[in-house]
């Protein structure tokens, strides 16, 4: 294939709720699968078509293992990294399954609604917090971050007075500049971890990591270093993404105040109006997996040893799925995307963080109707296309 019609991945949004335009399929024909060039000029595979994709992420012949040396890493940092396993979201099968099924009680629908009121409780205390100081604020400091943090740590047994210290460590080992930056907060994760495993075995108390020291580390099912970073993943995953989601998700419904208006006129509307966000923001927009046995897919041969990325960005944007995709509509039925993945790695908490959006959104709007930028829109800047997707900051008023 020609070297223009293979894209540099990954590539920076140029509006932050849409997809980098070079991505877009219109650029460069109608390809469901194609060529991508990485940081280091390896060639991969590069996925934006929805029905290619879903059938991708159930097939066992891509590996999740970032362990494979022709795994394919899209920033540098990580790939210079020495610390490369990541429990749960980089193994396979057994593996995986028996690490996801220690946690699947704590995220099942049922779970996570008797969640609701804690959730519901944490989202007027913040809000409180934010009318007391009164307008300007940050809502990613305000609101949008400490919303997920406090959840995931209730529910994990994590002391929330600790949060600056492992949302900055979350910062680092998700966007830092140099594989140094990943390690140290690596490191440093591990340590923190450590410990408090080994104070909650002195002293136990309630929540889903004392839980796993009970059932799962005493009883030699797992040791102290999976178990160090099990916890990681979902205190990581726990409240990035969301935070992501909620600021991102506030950003673009004030940007168009037709579908804002659509979901403050109607209670009901709030499942499909997340589903919509979910698909429309795709901020977890790229999946990485390395092909362990040659596979036909979209009229091309994806041989052993290829690294492959799946574009979310795109994918739930593919036109053959969902009529005018680049349109935010809130009533759309959009529970098929791919925002949380697909197959057996689909987001373990995305019950949780439905959840989470379901309350946070309407909630914000109802406590501040006249919440709007404090800063025209080009001015709020938003993260870089090698990382989750979201704002590094959003100034507002009301």
């Amino acid at each position: 294939m020609a070297d223009a019609e293979t894209v540099s991945f990954p590539q920076n949004r140029t509006c932050p709720y849409n997809p980098p335009t070079g991505y877009r399929s219109e650029h460069r024909g109608p390809q469901p699968v194609s060529r991508a060039r990485l940081f280091d000029g390896r060639t991969v595979w590069l996925v934006t078509g929805h029905a290619e994709a879903r059938s991708l992420l159930v097939d066992q012949r891509l590996s999740s293992d970032r362990e494979n040396p022709a795994f394919p890493f899209f920033a540098e940092r990580v790939a210079a990294s020495t610390l490369r396993r990541v429990e749960l979201l980089g193994v396979d099968d057994p593996e995986h399954n028996v690490q996801r099924r220690m946690l699947i009680p704590s995220f099942t629908v049922r779970r996570t609604a008797s969640l609701r009121p804690q959730i519901r409780a944490t989202v007027d205390r913040l809000l409180d917090a934010m009318v007391k100081q009164g307008p300007p604020a940050d809502l990613v400091d305000s609101f949008a971050l400490p919303v997920p943090s406090m959840v995931i740590c209730a529910l994990l047994g994590v002391p929330y007075d600790d949060h600056e210290f492992f949302e900055a460590q979350s910062r680092k080992l998700l966007r830092g500049p140099a594989a140094a930056d990943v390690e140290s907060a690596r490191d440093a994760l591990d340590e923190y971890f450590r410990v408090l495993i080994e104070q909650k075995q002195a002293t136990p108390g309630e929540g889903l990591l004392d839980e796993l020291i009970a059932k799962q580390l005493e009883t030699g099912a797992v040791d102290q270093q999976e178990l160090v970073r099990l916890a990681q993943i979902l205190l990581i995953a726990g409240h990035e993404t969301t935070a992501n989601m909620i600021s991102l998700g506030t950003f673009t419904l004030l940007q168009h105040p037709d579908q804002l208006a659509r979901m403050r006129e109607s209670d009901g509307l709030m499942p499909s109006a997340v589903e919509e966000l979910l698909r429309f923001l795709s901020i977890a927009d790229g999946i990485s997996r390395v092909a362990v046995d040659d596979i036909e897919v979209g009229g091309v041969t994806i041989r052993a040893g290829d690294g492959v990325l799946l574009t979310t960005s795109v994918i739930n944007r593919d036109e053959t799925v969902y009529p005018s995709p680049d349109e935010l509509d809130l009533g759309r039925n959009a529970r098929n995307h791919v925002a949380f993945g697909f197959g057996i790695h689909q987001c373990l908490g995305q019950n949780l963080a439905r959840a989470e959006l379901e309350i946070a959104l309407p909630a914000l709007f109802d406590r501040l109707p006249e919440l709007r930028l404090a800063v025209p829109a080009e001015e709020i800047p938003f993260k870089p296309g090698d990382t989750i997707q979201g704002l590094l900051e959003m100034p507002v008023t009301w």
